[in-house]
C-alpha cells in the first residue's frame, strides 16, 4: 500500500503537498439485521471513532449521531500440504448511527420486472412438464437396461 505521508523537503526542490486522508472506509452489507438508521463500514485499524465521524461529516456531509467500533479478527486456516497456519488481516468494523429521520438501504442494482418473473415461472413450469413427459414416455422401455416399468 502506498503511503500518503508528506515527502521530506530538500532544499532547492519544491515542497509537494498531498492533502488526502490516510484512511479508507468501505460500506458493507451487515450480516445481522440492523435498524434502518444504522450503517456498517469496514475501515482501517488506525481510525478512531472520532476519525470516522469527522471523515463522514466533513467529506461526505453525512450527519452522524454515534459511532461504535469493534475489531474483527481475521480467519486462520491451516495449509493442507505443508501444515503451516495462515491468518487473514484484522479489520475494524464501524457501526454508524444516523439521525432517526434518516435511513439507509442498499440500492437494488438488478431489479426484476414482473414480466421477467412471470417468464421465469412459465419456463420453469414448462421444463417440469417436459421432464414429466420424458419420464412417462420412457417408463416401459424393455430394450434399455435399468428402466423398469412401475
Amino acid at each position: 500500500m502506498s503511503t500518503r505521508w508528506y515527502p521530506i523537503y530538500q532544499k532547492g526542490n519544491p515542497q509537494l503537498r498531498v492533502f488526502l486522508p490516510n484512511f479508507w472506509m468501505k460500506l458493507i452489507r451487515s450480516k445481522e439485521e440492523q435498524p434502518k438508521n444504522v450503517v456498517e463500514f469496514s475501515c482501517s485499524l488506525e481510525m478512531t471513532k472520532y476519525d470516522i465521524q469527522n471523515y463522514l461529516e466533513k467529506i461526505y456531509k453525512v450527519p452522524v449521531v454515534d459511532v461504535r467500533t469493534r475489531i474483527e479478527s481475521g480467519k486462520t486456516t491451516q495449509d493442507s500440504n505443508f501444515g503451516f497456519v495462515k491468518k487473514a488481516d484484522d479489520v475494524k468494523i464501524a457501526y454508524v448511527i444516523l439521525p432517526k429521520d434518516m435511513s439507509f438501504e442498499f440500492p437494488d442494482i438488478f431489479p426484476k420486472d414482473k414480466k421477467e418473473k412471470l417468464k421465469e415461472e412459465k419456463s420453469l413450469d414448462e421444463g417440469k412438464k417436459n421432464h414429466k413427459k420424458f419420464l412417462d414416455r420412457n417408463k416401459s422401455r424393455p430394450s434399455v437396461p435399468g428402466w423398469y416399468s412401475i
